[in-house]
């Protein structure tokens, strides 16, 4: 262990950070690297295609999973192409499966089948992630999920965004706070890893609605969590209300104190995925200094050592 625990009191480290990193339990569980390898199946989302919505989130530049696979080749033919790109970084490591682009639990079972079971007969495959909507969980595709569960290391990804209600109807996110807690617990109670995402700087909240935020899903005690930041794209509706004045993009030194506030709420054992996240450079209008991640990490690692605090402190059950 390379590091001083007086320094660095959080228990689910071995390095300086004072959350719970992805990374770290990856090692604990598989024993060394693990990296995902993004795949995109091609699912769209109720809230594009009609079923519930048209034009998908107004932040949504096309639907998620920018850097996933080319959804014109089979599943097999994508997890070859990006795990080799991978392996060039960390060779010898094991993959998980990230099923990232759209919403992928939005098709029949047979075709998730199809889609899933190939990728858990390769070699070096430790699991799979899916990622999903809430209310795109049907009773059938979630027992499929109980018994993936059952059989490999599986991860269910919901993105929930916010939990304020007018938010999510602002952004056109076409579900609610009530159909995510549906979802979450048809998966939770029956033993599958969820990973609740969260984005920070949402159009009509301040620090007090993200926080609110955060300890709502901390009270769910979940697997994993994952912090986003608002970006604003070029070519999305968020884009016209951002350039009209309607609302203005969180700083960085105000994104960074939100985040620790919303470290200080979460369970320790609760897995950060992300504390914040990857605009796409050519497309990016706001915050510019997000393409600085490191940077922003960095931030996010002073100020909790310079509260001498870390994930849990505040914590209530």
């Amino acid at each position: 262990m390379n590091f001083d625990r007086l320094r660095n009191p959080f228990p689910y480290s071995d390095s300086n950070k004072r959350y719970h990193t992805f990374d770290y339990w990856l090692r604990q569980r598989f024993g060394g690297k693990v990296f995902k390898v993004p795949l995109n199946i091609g699912l769209s989302c109720p809230n594009r295609d009609g079923a519930k919505g048209v034009g998908g989130c107004t932040y949504c530049l096309g639907g998620s999973g920018a850097f996933a696979g080319d959804p014109t080749l089979s599943v097999t033919e994508q997890f070859a192409q990006m795990s080799a790109q991978m392996r060039q970084k960390w060779p010898g490591g094991k993959c998980i499966a990230y099923y990232q682009a759209g919403t992928n639990t939005y098709a029949p079972v047979e075709y998730l089948r199809h889609c899933f079971e190939p990728i858990l007969a390769m070699p070096d495959v430790a699991g799979i992630a899916v990622a999903t909507r809430a209310d795109c969980l049907p009773p059938d595709v979630v027992e499929y999920l109980v018994q993936l569960s059952r059989r490999t290391f599986l991860m269910v990804e919901l993105g929930l965004q916010t939990v304020w209600d007018d938010t999510a109807e602002r952004i056109n996110r076409c579900h609610t706070y009530d159909d995510f807690l549906e979802g979450y617990h048809a998966l939770s109670q029956r033993g599958v890893s969820v990973c609740v995402h969260l984005i920070n700087g949402l159009p009509g909240e301040d620090a007090s609605h993200m926080r609110e935020s955060a300890r709502r899903i901390a009270a769910l005690r979940p697997f994993g969590v994952k912090l986003h930041l608002l970006h604003v794209l070029r070519g999305t509706k968020l884009a016209s209300e951002y350039e009209s004045g309607a609302f203005e993009a969180l700083p960085m030194e105000q994104y960074v104190q939100i985040v620790c506030d919303q470290l200080e709420l979460f369970p320790s054992e609760t897995v950060i995925q992300r504390v914040t996240g990857d605009g796409a450079r050519d497309s990016l209008i706001a915050p510019l200094w997000s393409l600085r991640k490191l940077v922003v990490m960095n931030e996010i690692d002073k100020e909790l050592k310079r509260r001498n605090s870390w994930q849990g402190k505040n914590f209530t059950p």
